[in-house]
């Protein structure tokens, strides 16, 4: 299967998982939450183990998979948190600005150069998040960028935009570098997601066992799928950027925020969900172009 293929599919259940999680996540914790969907990824995972060849893996690899588990484990919840938060049609398009992050700290940290086509992608850009926090009840021209840069109301999205931007560099040095096998990057990823979660867990002193015992069946049902989505989102992905740069995979995976906007802002009647939707498309056409 081709790399595009792969990504597509990475979207599509994606924005299937970030839908099913927002619904969740009116009844859960999200640390609770958390740790029960990587238990039961990681029980669907298991057949990746049986595929490990150990003469594969170095402890160098499994070192930095684990630092970039981390990492990514925090960033899951700081979306989750974003997600339970605010608006879903508001909390995944701005996660979607992190290439224009990128490439600003490059020039400015450095001293990279982008040629007009990636400045006129960083415009699109910001002119995509300004659209995204505009309000007819503030006439003042620089409300949205006040909207925008309240890190009080956007804190964890800005914490998930940096840590999304690290692990996806480390991605490529595994599969690229170090030639770590997709099944054994899922495999072990998300079997330290499990310890991760489960240390923080612990740390917190939270009794899950008791938020188990009262799940309802929707809950339940909802879980499972949502495991199932992430199983299959992480692997596509995974196995599309074994075959092709990051920057191109993550181009196509972004059309599930369109795709979670779309769908998500009408299952909960978010408001002015047209006009959402217009900066979305103009964000993800600045981040096409700034990739390209």
């Amino acid at each position: 299967m081709d790399w595009f293929t792969l990504a597509f599919i990475s979207a599509i259940f994606s924005a299937a998982s970030a839908v099913s999680e927002k619904k969740v996540l009116f009844s859960l914790n999200v640390l609770d939450f958390s740790l029960i969907v990587s238990f039961v990824t990681c029980l669907l995972s298991v057949p990746f183990f049986f595929s490990i060849q150990l003469s594969e893996i170095s402890y160098v690899s499994l070192s930095i998979l684990f630092l970039k588990t981390v990492l990514s484990a925090g960033a899951f919840l700081s979306v989750m948190y974003s997600i339970k938060n605010l608006e879903i049609s508001e909390a995944l398009p701005l996660l979607a600005l992190s290439p224009g992050l990128v490439a600003i700290a490059g020039v400015i940290f450095i001293n990279d150069i982008l040629v007009l086509t990636e400045w006129i992608g960083i415009i699109l850009m910001v002119i995509g998040a300004y659209v995204l926090e505009l309000r007819k009840e503030k006439n003042n021209f620089l409300a949205p960028f006040k909207a925008l840069f309240s890190f009080s109301k956007y804190s964890y999205v800005f914490i998930a935009l940096f840590l999304f931007t690290v692990t996806s560099l480390l991605d490529r040095v595994l599969l690229k570098g170090y030639k770590l096998p997709p099944y054994s990057f899922m495999a072990f990823q998300q079997l330290f997601y499990v310890l991760i979660f489960s240390f923080i867990v612990m740390w917190k002193r939270r009794n899950i066992v008791e938020q188990i015992k009262n799940f309802d069946k929707k809950i339940f049902y909802l879980l499972m799928a949502i495991s199932f989505f992430t199983v299959i989102y992480r692997y596509t992905q995974i196995e599309a950027t074994k075959l092709a740069p990051v920057a191109m995979v993550l181009s196509v995976k972004r059309l599930s925020i369109l795709i979670a906007v779309v769908s998500g802002g009408k299952l909960f009647n978010e408001e002015n969900l047209p006009r959402k939707i217009v900066a979305v498309i103009i964000i993800l056409i600045g981040a096409a172009l700034l990739l390209k």
